[in-house]
């Protein structure tokens, strides 16, 4: 047994040993080359993307094979390891460069054992501009001018971007004058932006500003459809507040015209549109108006059961009492979306009242609230 243990002791000695040896050898090996790294960019400073390639003592003729080539990735990013140490010639080269020919290099690269050098291509230093004629160098620097340009304005959205956030953030939290404030700013900043005018609309019905809030929200609307590709959730959104602001201004035929707008430029939020107008309508006691947005939130949903509700809430207003018996005649549909509501919504917001005004009609109802189960009382 002992024998053994021993023999096993001495194996796994020289299994630790043999390990430890060949991961010595490894980082002698390593420490006996080099590598290199940098990045490679155009004249006007845009990266780009090829192969850099290394020729030991120099390039001596065009047909001349690289000891070394590494890629070089579309963020002109290179990086290349396990090189002999020495004095290099490195060049970079792009896929569609003509053969013989680079586009860039360096001579006398001196790549050190146990180092990392850094060699960029930087073209747009002097050096590499004095060999252009000036003819390309007045293309540079209109294409660096240009990229100024769209790097500013880039930079310019992005802020805009940021600011948008920030008023959707202040309107969420109802601090509709700070969403206001930033958003005037914006707008003077970019006035043909549709969105930032949308935005401001938005912040300024929140403040019951409703001449401003239409006006700056009639300007986005017209923004946005003069695109070649209107955006149809901002325009629809844009819309029902539009149709608010309107109807808060006792404008009703131009708010129910623009309802219909919005559910005309974006058909999937239909529904959703013709119920805030049916509530707009309901709150300024417009009863036709009302219902016949109800209808057509119930043509768009037939399970909205709000529409129900405000169907049969304006619809009671034409209600009569029967002189002899004093019970509620009510006009037909009223009854049937009373109960269509709660059959929908049996624990909703408005069940308790339209349930109070059923058993006040006094007439066949169903109890269950169910389709197609009714019973008397």
């Amino acid at each position: 047994m002992r024998t053994e243990l021993f023999r096993l002791r001495f194996a796994l000695a020289i299994f630790v040993a043999l390990t430890f040896s060949l991961a010595a050898s490894r980082a002698a090996a390593q420490a006996k080359t080099g590598s290199i790294h940098g990045t490679v960019t155009d004249p006007t400073g845009v990266p780009m993307a090829g192969t850099v390639s290394l020729f030991p003592g120099g390039l001596t003729s065009p047909d001349q094979t690289p000891k070394y080539t590494f890629d070089v990735n579309a963020s002109g990013q290179y990086k290349g390891d396990n090189i002999e140490p020495g004095s290099y010639t490195v060049t970079f080269r792009q896929p569609d460069t003509e053969k013989g020919k680079v586009v860039d290099q360096f001579d006398n690269v001196q790549i050190k054992a146990g180092q990392d050098t850094l060699q960029d291509f930087d073209m747009s230093r002097e050096a590499y501009l004095a060999k252009m004629s000036p003819e390309q160098r007045k293309q540079v620097e209109e294409v660096k001018k240009k990229n100024a340009g769209i790097m500013k304005e880039n930079a310019k959205i992005k802020n805009l971007n940021a600011d948008l956030g920030t008023a959707r953030s202040d309107d969420a939290a109802k601090n509709y004058a700070a969403a206001a404030t930033l958003m005037q700013k914006d707008v003077a900043i970019m006035p043909n932006a549709a969105v930032l005018w949308v935005e401001l609309g938005v912040a300024q019905r929140g403040e019951k500003d409703w001449a401003d809030a239409i006006a700056s929200l009639q300007k986005g609307i017209a923004l946005d459809k003069a695109m070649a590709k209107p955006h149809p959730e901002m325009l629809g959104s844009a819309e029902d507040a539009l149709g608010e602001s309107l109807a808060s201004r006792g404008k009703y035929p131009e708010a129910r015209a623009t309802y219909d707008d919005a559910a005309r430029d974006n058909p999937t939020g239909a529904a959703t549109y013709y119920t805030n107008e049916a509530i707009m309508m309901d709150r300024y006691n417009q009863i036709d108006a009302t219902v016949a947005a109800a209808d057509k939130a119930i043509a768009a949903n037939p399970n909205d059961a709000v529409a129900y509700y405000l169907k049969g809430k304006a619809l009671i207003n034409k209600a009569t009492v029967d002189p002899q018996t004093q019970k509620i005649i009510a006009p037909p549909g009223c009854l049937e979306a009373y109960q269509k509501y709660l059959e929908l919504a049996p624990n909703g917001q408005f069940a308790p009242d339209a349930k109070a005004v059923v058993q006040e009609m006094s007439q066949t109802q169903s109890t269950s609230y169910n389709a197609g189960k009714k019973k008397k009382h």
